[in-house]
């Protein structure tokens, strides 16, 4: 087992998942409140990356992170030190890649509120950032845990993209994953299933209570 990887890609998923839900739900509020006529051209890009084969993706990410494109210019410029093949450039590809895995989630368990619920609370005088944060957010809890959960699981199980835009630097970019592909490719069988049964465990422990939260099991009320 390579505990070097697994911690480096722990790291990642704990840090995509956080950022996700600093990007993902104001993005989700949009989608799921906005009355815009061509939303649906934003909703497709944010779900792009779920059919984009993860080379692409991972190429065009490649290529803005770049030192020829204006942000790898300007991380250059701040570091002295290109954006690609660092941990950075990773958990920027990681966000992109695993947005809609958070975003949807988000966005359909705001769509579900009453928005009865929400006219009460403009007429009773509450701003939109309070009812946002005391209506909202409370009765989309699950929505939420739904969304952090299938990114971080998404992230730890990443190859395409984490490899195109990462590489397979030891301590630096090289996640659990692409250490299961090089235990393959040097037929250490063993070693890669030991890996492999660690990812699989924490991927049904993940889903698993992302199930049973979506079934109330442990929701604040009395279960019925």
């Amino acid at each position: 087992m390579d505990w070097q990887a697994f911690w480096l890609t722990t790291r990642l998923a704990v840090l995509v998942s956080a950022s996700l839900m600093v990007i993902g739900l104001p993005i989700a509020y949009w989608i799921a409140y906005s009355h815009w006529r061509w939303k649906f051209l934003a909703e497709a890009v944010v779900a792009l990356p779920i059919v984009l084969p993860p080379t692409v993706l991972g190429f065009y990410v490649l290529v803005a992170l770049g030192p020829r494109s204006p942000l790898g210019r300007w991380w250059q410029s701040l570091t002295g030190h290109s954006l690609a093949f660092t941990f950075e450039g990773l958990m920027i590809g990681s966000i992109i890649y695993s947005l809609p895995f958070a975003v949807q989630p988000f966005a359909a368990s705001f769509a579900a509120v009453d928005t009865r619920l929400i006219a009460a609370s403009a007429i009773l005088g509450a701003s939109k950032w309070r009812t946002f944060f005391h209506v909202i957010l409370p009765l989309s809890l699950s929505g939420l845990v739904t969304g952090v959960a299938l990114s971080f699981a998404h992230t730890m199980g990443e190859f395409g993209v984490v490899l195109m835009v990462g590489g397979n630097i030891p301590g630096v970019t090289r996640t659990v994953s692409i250490a299961i592909y090089d235990q393959v490719q040097a037929l250490e069988y063993g070693a890669a299933n030991m890996t492999a049964l660690i990812l699989l465990a924490m991927s049904f422990a993940i889903l698993s209570m992302v199930y049973a939260l979506n079934r109330k099991v442990w929701a604040v009320w009395p279960w019925k």
